[in-house]
C-alpha cells in the first residue's frame, strides 16, 4: 500500500508538473503561435493563370500548383480513403489522438528515437500551415498546441477541407484537386476508387511512392489504402480486388495550357508582378483574361514561324547541326542514337533527327520520338548549299548532295509531308490591336520563346524605313499639299559642306519618275518625295507632328533623315500611330489585360481603355475618350493614299499599269473575300535593309509585321540563332525587303485574323470635297476618261484651275529641286 500510495503520489506530482510545464511552454511559445484571426483567414496558395479573351488556358505561373475545392465538392470515397489510412478517428479526437500518441511513444522507448507516425489529419494540417517537417519535441508540442487551437476555432469540416487543399502529393502538386490533375489530367469526381486510393496514399512519402517516379511502391502504397478503407467498411471485398487489379496508368499531365503564347504570357506575368508583388501574384490564384483572341494569337505564331522559314530556305541549307559517324566509321545502334535524341532540343517547329541512309531523292531518319521515318524529295530538294547572304550553291540533284548518314539535322512536319528544316537565322514579330480602344489581340515576339525571350513586337526599337511615311503624309496634308498635289520624283543630290560628302537619297527601286502626285508617291513608298515634302514644311514642324501619333520627340531624328524612316521605333509603336489613321484620329493605348479575378471569382480588375469613338459627345456616351490628335479628314485621306498602296491605280489600273508596294494583298483570296477593297497598308524597309516591315489595316484590325535580325546588345535572350553575327543588325539580305519579307507574313495573318475582326467600308468623313482630277497635272478635268479620277480634299485646298487638254506634268517643273 505505501509503494502504491507512493507511485500514486509521484504520478500526480509529475502530472502536476507536466501541466504546469505544459501551461508554461504555451505562455513561452504564445506569440509565435498562429492567432485566431490567423487560423480563420487561412489562405491557399494557388498559382496565377492566364487566360486568352475566349477563355483557353495561355500559362501558368507559380511554384504551387493548387486546385481549391469545396469539402462538398470532393467525392466521399476519396475523403474515406484518407481517413481511413491518416487517421480513422478524426471526427472523435479533440485534436490528438491519445492511442496514436502512445504507439509513437512506445517506438521512442524502442529506438531511442523520435519517429513519425501518430499525428492527425489536424497535427499534419497545422504542420504544413506553419511548422517544418523537422522531428524535434519542440516541432511536436508547438504541432499539438497549434491543433488544439485549430480545433477550438474551426469545425472538423473545415479542418478536414483544409487539409484536402493543403497537403503535399509531389510534383508540386498541393491539395486534391491539383493532384488528380497532375496525375491523371482529371477532375476528383471523374477518378476511380484505385486512383482515389493512390492520391490518398501520397502524403506518406509524396516524393518517392507517387507513381511517375516510383510504380511499384506505388502500387505497393495503394494496397494498403485498400485494405484499410476495406478494413473500415468503406469499401466492399468486390471493390478491394478490382480497384486492386487496376493497373498503374498515369504521367505527369501539366497545367491545362491549351494555346502557347509564351510572349504574350511573359507580357502579363511582368504586368502582374508589378501590380501585386512577386509573391501575392504568383501565389493567390489570380486569373488574368488577356485581350488575346486564341485564333488571332495561333495564326500570328504560325505567320511568323512559316515564313522566317520561307525566308531561311531562300538564302540555303547551312549544312548539319553535327555529324555523329563518318562513312568509313560503323554506324551507331539505333538505342545509342535514341538516347542521345532524347537529350536534343525540339525548337519552334523544328525537332532533332539523325540520318540513317540516303537512297537516290529520299533519306530515312530517326526522330525524337524514336520511329524511323522517310524524309522524302519534296522536303529536300530546296537546300541549295549556303554560300554567303547573296548566294546559294547549285540546286541539289540527288539526296546525297544534301545528307549524309550520321548527321544531325532538323526536320518539321508539313501538309505535303516531313521537310529538312533549320532554325531561322532572322528575327520576326507580329503586334496587331484594335484601333478603337487600343486592346491588343495578338503578339508574337520572336520564332522561339525558348531561345529568346526578348520580345521583339513590343521591346525592339529598330529603325522604322518606309512605314514612317503615312505620318509624314499626314503632316504635309495638314501644311497645305493635297493628294492631288504633285511633287518632283527626281534625284537629290545635296552637298554637306560639314561632313565634305554628299546626301543622295534615292528611291528603291533606284526608278524615278518625275511629276507624281501624293497620293501615287505614297502608294508606290517614294524616298525622294518624303524627303521634299519634309523639306517643305521643315524638320522642327515635322517633328512636332509625328509627337501626335504617340512617338517620343527625343527619340526623332532632327534631321531630314527622319522622313526616309530613321526613327527608331517597336513594332507596337508603329501599330499605335498606324491606328490612329484606322480610328478617326484618335490616340490609343494598347493594353492587353482585360480583367483580373481573384482567387474567389471576384473581378478586381476591369481595363477601362480610352476609346476612338466620333459620336460619342453627340450621343453622350458614358465613355472615356481617347485624345483626337489629327483630323478625321485627314485620317482619312492617309488611308485613302494607303489604300492606292495595296490596290495602285484604282478602277483605271488596267489602262494606268501601275501597282503600289502592297500589292500582293491582291493574290490573297481569303483576305479579298473577308474584306473587299477595304484593307490598306504600307510596306517598310529600311535603306541598308536591316528591317523589313508591314504595316496595314481594316476598320477593326490594325497590325504591324517586321522581319530582321537582331542587335545582340538589345537581343540578350538571344543564344544559338544569332551567334554568328557581330553585336550590330545584319542587313536582310538578296532581294529581300517589307513586300517580299514581311508583307507574306502579314497576309498569312491575317487571312485568319480577319474571320474575326470588324472590317467595314471606311466612311467618308463630313468636310471633304471630291472634284475630277487630271491624273498627270493634279488640275481639274472635264474629261470622264482613264485620264482622270475623283479625289477627295480638304475643305479650301482643292484645285481651282483646269488642266489644258495638251499640258502634261512634265511643264509644272523647270528643275530637278523643285517641289511644285
Amino acid at each position: 500500500m505505501k509503494i502504491f500510495k507512493w507511485v500514486l503520489g509521484v504520478g500526480a506530482a509529475l502530472a502536476i508538473f507536466g501541466s504546469i510545464a505544459v501551461v508554461g511552454l504555451y505562455f513561452y511559445w504564445e506569440d509565435d503561435l498562429p492567432s485566431v484571426a490567423e487560423l480563420k483567414e487561412v489562405r491557399l496558395q494557388t498559382p496565377m493563370q492566364v487566360y486568352s479573351s475566349d477563355g483557353e488556358m495561355i500559362a501558368q505561373f507559380g511554384e504551387i500548383r493548387r486546385i481549391p475545392l469545396k469539402l462538398e465538392d470532393i467525392p466521399q470515397p476519396l475523403i474515406n480513403a484518407f481517413l481511413a489510412t491518416e487517421d480513422q478517428r478524426f471526427y472523435d479526437h479533440f485534436g490528438i489522438d491519445p492511442i496514436g500518441v502512445a504507439r509513437a511513444f512506445a517506438l521512442l522507448v524502442s529506438t531511442g528515437e523520435i519517429q513519425g507516425g501518430g499525428s492527425t489529419i489536424t497535427q499534419q494540417l497545422a504542420r504544413n500551415f506553419y511548422l517544418s517537417f523537422e522531428q524535434t519535441w519542440t516541432r511536436k508540442i508547438k504541432e499539438a498546441f497549434i491543433s488544439l487551437r485549430m480545433e477550438k476555432e474551426l469545425s472538423k469540416d473545415e479542418i478536414l477541407e483544409l487539409y484536402l487543399n493543403k497537403i503535399t502529393f509531389g510534383h508540386r502538386a498541393h491539395g486534391v484537386g491539383a493532384a488528380a490533375q497532375v496525375y491523371y489530367g482529371k477532375e476528383v469526381q471523374d477518378l476511380t476508387l484505385a486512383q482515389m486510393a493512390m492520391i490518398a496514399g501520397l502524403p506518406k512519402a509524396p516524393s518517392t511512392m507517387n507513381p511517375i517516379s516510383n510504380p511499384e511502391r506505388a502500387r505497393e502504397r495503394r494496397a494498403v489504402v485498400l485494405g484499410r478503407m476495406l478494413a473500415e467498411n468503406f469499401i466492399s471485398e468486390s471493390q478491394y480486388r478490382e480497384a486492386l487489379a487496376e493497373p498503374i496508368d498515369t504521367r505527369l499531365h501539366g497545367a491545362e495550357v491549351t494555346m502557347s503564347a509564351p510572349y504574350l504570357a511573359e507580357m502579363v506575368r511582368a504586368d502582374m508582378v508589378a501590380r501585386y508583388g512577386e509573391d501575392a501574384a504568383y501565389n493567390s490564384g489570380f486569373k488574368v483574361y488577356t485581350t488575346v483572341n486564341a485564333k488571332q494569337q495561333r495564326a500570328a505564331q504560325r505567320a511568323v514561324q512559316l515564313n522566317l522559314h520561307g525566308y531561311d530556305e531562300r538564302h540555303g541549307y547551312r549544312g548539319a547541326e553535327q555529324v555523329l559517324w563518318q562513312p568509313e566509321d560503323e554506324a551507331w545502334e539505333l538505342d545509342a542514337i535514341r538516347e542521345f535524341l532524347r537529350e536534343q532540343e525540339s525548337i519552334g517547329l523544328t525537332v532533332p533527327a539523325v540520318v540513317l541512309s540516303v537512297s537516290e531523292q529520299s533519306a530515312q531518319v530517326l526522330t525524337a520520338s524514336g520511329e524511323a521515318r522517310e524524309l522524302p524529295w519534296s522536303g529536300l530538294a530546296w537546300a541549295r548549299p549556303y554560300m554567303h547572304a547573296d548566294r546559294q550553291g547549285p540546286a541539289p540533284k540527288v539526296a546525297a548532295d544534301v545528307l549524309a548518314p550520321g548527321e544531325l539535322i532538323r526536320i518539321r512536319a508539313t501538309e505535303q509531308g516531313l521537310r529538312l528544316a533549320q532554325v531561322p537565322e532572322p528575327s520576326g514579330a507580329i503586334i496587331s490591336l484594335r484601333p478603337q480602344d487600343g486592346s491588343i489581340a495578338a503578339a508574337v515576339g520572336g520564332y522561339s520563346f525558348a531561345i529568346s525571350q526578348y520580345n521583339r513586337s513590343i521591346q525592339a526599337e529598330r529603325q522604322a524605313g518606309s512605314n514612317i511615311k503615312p505620318f509624314i503624309y499626314s503632316a504635309a496634308l495638314e501644311n497645305g499639299f493635297t493628294l492631288a498635289t504633285l511633287v518632283n520624283d527626281a534625284p537629290i543630290n545635296q552637298w554637306n559642306p560639314g561632313s565634305g560628302i554628299a546626301w543622295r537619297p534615292r528611291n528603291s527601286p533606284d526608278v524615278y519618275e518625275g511629276p507624281i502626285r501624293v497620293r501615287q508617291a505614297l502608294a508606290k513608298s517614294k524616298n525622294v518625295v518624303s524627303v521634299r515634302l519634309m523639306r517643305a514644311m521643315g524638320i522642327d514642324t515635322t517633328v512636332e507632328y509625328l509627337t501626335r501619333f504617340g512617338f517620343a520627340m527625343d527619340e526623332l531624328p532632327r534631321n531630314e533623315s527622319l522622313s526616309l524612316g530613321s526613327a527608331s521605333m517597336t513594332p507596337l509603336e508603329v501599330a499605335r500611330g498606324y491606328a490612329v489613321f484606322a480610328n478617326g484620329g484618335y490616340l490609343v493605348n494598347p493594353y492587353f489585360i482585360e480583367r483580373i479575378v481573384d482567387n474567389n471569382d471576384e473581378v478586381v480588375y476591369t481595363a477601362r481603355p480610352a476609346v476612338a469613338c466620333v459620336l460619342c459627345e453627340e450621343e453622350q456616351r458614358e465613355v472615356v475618350q481617347a485624345p483626337q490628335v489629327i483630323s478625321e479628314q485627314n485620317a482619312y485621306l492617309v488611308t485613302e493614299a494607303m489604300n492606292s498602296a495595296v490596290w495602285g491605280g484604282g478602277s483605271w489600273q488596267h489602262r494606268t499599269g501601275w501597282n503600289g508596294t502592297a500589292w500582293r494583298i491582291q493574290r490573297s483570296k481569303p483576305i479579298i473575300d473577308l474584306a473587299g477593297r477595304n484593307i490598306v497598308g504600307k510596306t517598310g524597309t529600311t535603306n541598308d535593309v536591316k528591317d523589313t516591315w508591314f504595316s496595314g489595316f481594316v476598320s477593326g484590325l490594325v497590325t504591324t509585321a517586321w522581319v530582321g535580325f537582331d542587335n545582340l546588345e538589345r537581343a540578350l535572350g538571344s543564344t544559338t540563332m544569332n551567334e554568328n553575327l557581330d553585336s550590330d543588325e545584319q542587313p536582310i539580305s538578296g532581294t529581300e525587303g517589307g513586300a517580299k519579307t514581311a508583307l507574306p507574313m502579314w497576309i498569312d495573318y491575317m487571312e485568319t485574323a480577319l474571320e474575326d475582326a470588324t472590317v467595314e467600308p471606311f466612311q467618308v468623313p463630313p468636310g471633304l470635297v471630291m472634284a475630277r482630277i487630271d491624273l498627270a497635272t493634279g488640275k481639274l478635268s472635264r474629261k470622264n476618261d482613264y485620264t482622270t479620277r475623283f479625289e477627295y480634299f480638304l475643305p479650301g485646298t482643292a484645285p481651282t484651275e483646269y488642266a489644258d487638254s495638251k499640258s502634261s506634268s512634265k511643264d509644272i517643273f523647270s528643275d530637278d529641286d523643285s517641289i511644285f
